[in-house]
């Protein structure tokens, strides 16, 4: 992925979501001291839509 762009989000405050293209890879914590990045558990994992 290097030089590839990569999408932010943020979704709560001060949580953002990291995703590159349409994968959502983990979220960052900008509030805290130390800056963090936790990825999600499979982000390239198949996407459970809900049933209608």
């Amino acid at each position: 992925m290097a030089g590839q762009a990569v999408g932010v989000k943020e979704v709560e405050d001060g949580i953002w979501v990291v995703s590159f293209m349409e994968y959502d890879l983990g979220e960052a914590d900008l509030e805290e001291e130390e800056k963090s990045l936790q990825p999600l558990e499979n982000p390239f994992g198949p996407k459970v839509l809900p049933m209608s």
